[in-house]
């Protein structure tokens, strides 16, 4: 088959979240098929990580993310856009109609088979794109947007974050839905996911091709002589992922630290917002890393992995690397989302912050408790979540849509 990739984000070997997702189907399809890549570039400093990808591209092309990417641009043409486009607002901002152009392009000159749009918002330049030929069309969804925003409004209606959502659910479901009839197939990383879609749209057409994790990459080391310390990994301007941060510090933190007075919290990650970097100015136990090139550096050095997530929809792959990297794992039912993960067995959940704190300072009081859960959580991942596995998946999926 002739494949192109359409995230919108580049998905190369050093990042974090949904993209190395799609790094990773690349690079197990390029093995068996002809893969092509185009997407948007968000920064300059990702293009040093270009040829990680490229090498497994016949063809890669990447534009330049529109300026209002993520916000509603405050212009006349926006507020229009915003009142009357047929669009929702919550795809405008990543809309640009020399991406709607270049996927067509690029299709009629290299005659692809099927163009795999991940991320849902990427899915509008396959919908009703009047200049792209004959072509099989996968939408790949990482997450709900109408349930996610929807969410969030209800859980922050009195604040910006609510307020802001509540802009972005304008027409929002209608559109989107309609898009996923329009695909020939719709993948979800979960079943829940996949039931979620179906209970607003019985007659689509869905596949669930897993996350994974690297298991040769992400290995255990020795956290038994580790002092105290507890660990976040995100990508910051995503709202769930601030809100976790925050979340814990406020609400969970002083608690456990009524017992490890100094406990440590690395929050890890992209583009950590001035809210989460003021923490450091107030807390000496607080570590902001911003970027890093090897996140294996801090789960070998981090005793627990807390996943406190309140907000959005979607699986969470850095669970599954903590758990390849053999710490321990506490999370919300929320962040361990879809992962067929056990209570006490391989992970720890807690919804409340109370249960949340008491089950991170169990684990670090019982070293019984601490070496069964990282090793059963190892044994998950290996038996379940390899790379090599969702690929063979993805193929069979594509294969029986022609």
């Amino acid at each position: 088959m002739k494949i192109l990739f359409l995230p919108k984000q580049i998905p190369h070997s050093k990042v974090i979240g949904g993209p190395i997702i799609i790094y990773n189907r690349i690079k197990e399809l390029s093995k068996r098929h002809e893969v092509s890549l185009l997407s948007f570039l968000r920064e300059d400093s990702e293009k040093q990580w270009l040829s990680t990808v490229t090498k497994y591209c016949k063809e890669a092309e990447f534009l330049p993310l529109p300026h209002w990417y993520g916000r509603i641009a405050i212009c006349p043409y926006s507020l229009f856009q915003f009142f009357f486009s047929p669009t929702p607002p919550y795809f405008l901002t990543t809309y640009t109609q020399e991406m709607e152009n270049k996927v067509a392009k690029m299709t009629r000159k290299y005659k692809y088979d099927v163009i795999i749009a991940e991320y849902s918002v990427m899915g509008q330049y396959l919908y009703k794109n009047k200049r792209l030929p004959n072509v099989r069309k996968v939408i790949s969804c990482h997450e709900c947007y109408f349930t996610a925003r929807y969410n969030t409004f209800k859980q922050n209606w009195y604040k910006k974050e609510g307020l802001t959502a509540l802009t972005h659910l304008k027409r929002l479901k209608h559109y989107e839905f309609n898009m996923y009839r329009s695909a020939d197939k719709v993948l979800t990383l979960t079943p829940q996911d996949k039931a979620t879609l179906l209970s607003f749209a019985p007659d689509l057409n869905i596949s669930v091709v897993p996350h994974g994790v690297d298991v040769t990459y992400f290995t255990p080391s020795d956290h038994s002589s580790l002092e105290p310390s507890v660990m976040f990994l995100g990508n910051y301007p995503h709202l769930p992922n601030r809100d976790a941060v925050l979340y814990f510090y406020n609400d969970i933190l002083p608690l456990i630290r009524k017992e490890f007075t100094e406990l440590k919290f690395y929050i890890v990650g992209r583009n950590p917002q001035s809210e989460i970097n003021d923490l450091v100015k107030r807390d000496s136990g607080i570590i902001v890393t911003g970027t890093v090139s090897d996140v294996r550096e801090y789960f070998k050095k981090t005793k627990i992995f807390i996943c406190p997530i309140r907000l959005g929809g979607g699986f969470r792959g850095k669970i599954l690397e903590a758990m390849a990297s053999g710490v321990p794992v506490v999370s919300t039912s929320l962040g361990a989302y879809g992962i067929p993960a056990k209570d006490g067995e391989n992970i720890l959940i807690a919804d409340s912050k109370i249960d949340f704190a008491n089950k991170v300072i169990k684990l670090l009081q019982d070293k019984e408790l601490y070496k069964r859960i990282a090793k059963n959580g190892r044994k998950l991942v290996e038996q379940e979540f390899s790379w090599a596995k969702g690929a063979e998946k993805l193929e069979k999926v594509l294969l029986s849509i022609f």
